[in-house]
C-alpha cells in the first residue's frame, strides 16, 4: 500500500470529483480518461442499484505482457476490502452464539499479548477490528511487507507484545494489519476450521462467489488473473502478486467484480441474501453492529457531501454523504488497489479494481458515479486528482532528489568518509529479528534476514547517517539509517526512517529499534 493509499484509507470520505448523470457511456468515459491520466493498464467497475447489476464491465488489459483483455470476471486481490470478510465471519460465529463482540481475545488465544498488560487483559473481539489498540499507524507490518518474510503467524502473533503503545487504548484511530491476523486466528479456533475454509464455506460458497478464493495460492483457475504494476521511474514495471497466507485475515481475498456485486448486496440487505432475500447470512442485529461507529476519525473538511462524521466500524469505513450513510472501504498491495463504496439507503453499491497502486485512480471512478446518484455537479475528479498526484510527486522528487546529490558527492571524493568496519556487524530488534551488515566489495550491505527482498546498498550521507537503497527499486521505500556509537567509536545500534514521504507506511522502520548482537 502506497503511503497516498493509506491516506485515501482514513480520508476517502473527503474527496469528490466532476458529476453527470450515471449512465455507462459516462462510466466508460471516465474509466478510459482515468486509465490514461493514472498510467493504469486495467480497471474493472461494478454497479449495484435497488438489488441490480446496472454495470459491470473491465476496461484495458489485465497485463501488459500478456495484453489479455480485462473483464467483469477477471481476478484481482481486493487486498483490505478482505477485513469485512473477516469481521463477517466473527459476526455468524457471534449470531451462532459461539462468540461475543465483548469475549476478551485471552480466551480464546491464551498466548496473545500486547506491550501493556492492562490492554492485554481488556482487550476483545472488537478491538480487534477497529484500529484502536494503541500501536502505531502499520505496527509490524515489517513482519508482512515486502511479500517475501519467513515469519510464522505463531511468531507474528508472539511478537506484538513487543510493539510499543504509541497512544492511550481505545483513544485513536491507528490503521493496523497484524490485529487482523489475530482475528483470522479466532475464526478458526472458534469454529474447528482454518480462516480460509470458513470464508470459502460460510461466505463465499453460499453467495455464489464461485470464482473467488481466500488467498492468491487457494484460486482454482489462475488464468484470468490480473498482474500487479508498479511504476518504477515512470515506467510501468509487472511486480509479483502478494502470495503469503499470512496475510489472509487482512488482505488476501482474490475476486471479481461479478463475485464482488453478490457479497454488496448482501450487505445492502442487510445479511440477506439468495432469491427475495430469502436466506440469512448475518442477523440484522450483527450486521447493524459492523455500521455502527466503533472509533472516531477526525473530520478535517466538510467537503461537497457535507460529511460531518467520520469512524470505523467492524471492517468498515463510516461517514455521512450529503445526509446519508456511507459504509466504505478501500484496498492496496503492491500494483493492486480497490475501493468499496456501499450508500444503504440508495441501495447503491460501487465496486472499483484496478491493477496499478494509484488509488487516485478508483477515486475518480468512484466519486464520479456516486456523484451521479447524489446529484453532486461541478467537480472534475480525473483532473483534481491528476493535479494532487503530481504535486505530491514533485514534493517527493525534490526531497530524495537532495539526498541523492549529496549522496553523490560524498562517492566522489577521494578520501573515504567512514571506516565500513565500525558499521559493519550483525543487530537485531525484538520484534524484527536480526539485520546483517556487511561490507562487501569495498562498499557496506544490509540484508534482513527473515525478510529477504529488504536488501540494498548502504551509502553514506552526513555524520553516523547512511542512505540504504533497497535493490527492489519497486518498493520506494528508502531510508535513513542512524547509527548510535559507544564509548570506543564503533557502532551499537541504529534506527531507520523512511526518505518519501510517499513511502507506504508498512514500511514502519521507524519502530525499529537495532542493537549490536
Amino acid at each position: 500500500m502506497k503511503k497516498s493509499l493509506s491516506l485515501l484509507l482514513m480520508m476517502f470520505m473527503f474527496i469528490t470529483v466532476w458529476s453527470q448523470p450515471c449512465t455507462p457511456d459516462l462510466i466508460d468515459k471516465i474509466a478510459g480518461q482515468t486509465m490514461e491520466a493514472f498510467n493504469v493498464p486495467g480497471i474493472a467497475v461494478a454497479v449495484v442499484k435497488d438489488d441490480k447489476v446496472v454495470h459491470m464491465k473491465g476496461y484495458g488489459v489485465s497485463s501488459i505482457l500478456t495484453g489479455k483483455k480485462t473483464n467483469e470476471n477477471t481476478l484481482f486481490a481486493i487486498a483490505s476490502n478482505s477485513k469485512a470478510f473477516t469481521a463477517a465471519a466473527l459476526g455468524i460465529l457471534v449470531d451462532e452464539g459461539k462468540l461475543r463482540w465483548e469475549t476478551k481475545v485471552i480466551d480464546v488465544i491464551p498466548e496473545f499479548r500486547l506491550y501493556n498488560a492492562y490492554v492485554t487483559e481488556d482487550f476483545n473481539i472488537k478491538d480487534l477490528l477497529t484500529h484502536r489498540s494503541g500501536m502505531g499507524l502499520g505496527a509490524g507490518d515489517l513482519m508482512l511487507w515486502p511479500d517475501s518474510s519467513s515469519f510464522t503467524k505463531e511468531e507474528i502473533i508472539h511478537n506484538l507484545r513487543y510493539l510499543k503503545q504509541t497512544s492511550s487504548f481505545r483513544t485513536k484511530y491507528d490503521y493496523d494489519n497484524l490485529l487482523y491476523l489475530v482475528a483470522g486466528e479466532v475464526v478458526a479456533r472458534v469454529s474447528g476450521k482454518s480462516w480460509e475454509q470458513f470464508i470459502e464455506e460460510r461466505i463465499m460458497k453460499p453467495l455464489g462467489m464461485d470464482s473467488s478464493s481466500a488467498s492468491p495460492g487457494r484460486a482454482i483457475d489462475r488464468s484470468n488473473m490480473i498482474d500487479a504494476h508498479v511504476p518504477v521511474n515512470g515506467v510501468l514495471q509487472v511486480v509479483p502478486m502478494y502470495e503469503s497466507d499470512l496475510l489472509n485475515p487482512a488482505g488476501g481475498i482474490i475476486s471479481s467484480v461479478a463475485d464482488m456485486t453478490k457479497w454488496v448486496m448482501m450487505q445492502l440487505n442487510r445479511g440477506k441474501y439468495g432469491e427475495n432475500q430469502g436466506k440469512q447470512m448475518l442477523s440484522e442485529k450483527t450486521h447493524r453492529e459492523m455500521w455502527t461507529p466503533q472509533t472516531i476519525i477526525p473530520v478535517r473538511s466538510a467537503g461537497p457531501y457535507r460529511s460531518h462524521f467520520a469512524a470505523y466500524g467492524l471492517g468498515w469505513g463510516l461517514t455521512d454523504v450529503s445526509g446519508y450513510l456511507q459504509a466504505s472501504h478501500t484496498g492496496g498491495l503492491a500494483g493492486v488497489v480497490t475501493q468499496v463504496t456501499l450508500i444503504p439507503e440508495l441501495k447503491l453499491g460501487i465496486i472499483v479494481f484496478t491493477n496499478q497502486q494509484e488509488g487516485s485512480a478508483f477515486t475518480a471512478i468512484t466519486n464520479t458515479i456516486k456523484d451521479g446518484y447524489l446529484g453532486v455537479t461541478g467537480n472534475d475528479w480525473v483532473k483534481t486528482l491528476s493535479a494532487n498526484v503530481e504535486r505530491n510527486r514533485d514534493e517527493a522528487k525534490k526531497i530524495t532528489d537532495e539526498i541523492w546529490t549529496k549522496v553523490e558527492a560524498n562517492r566522489s571524493k577521494t578520501d573515504a568518509p567512514v571506516d565500513n568496519s565500525t558499521y559493519a556487524g550483525t543487530y537485531s530488534d525484538k520484534w524484527f529479528g536480526d539485520i546483517v551488515i556487511a561490507e562487501e566489495e569495498g562498499k557496506l550491505r544490509i540484508r534482513a534476514v527473515k525478510s529477504p527482498r529488504l536488501r540494498g546498498d548502504m551509502l553514506y550521507y552526513t555524520g553516523n547517517t547512511f542512505i540504504v537503497k533497497w535493490d527492489d527499486r519497486s518498493m520506494d521505500a528508502d531510508a535513513y539509517a542512524i547509527f548510535t556509537l559507544d564509548k570506543e567509536g564503533k557502532a551499537a545500534g541504529f534506527t531507520m526512517e523512511a526518505i518519501s514521504p510517499l513511502t507506504d507506511f508498512s514500511y514502519d522502520f521507524h519502530d525499529l529499534s537495532m542493537k549490536r548482537k
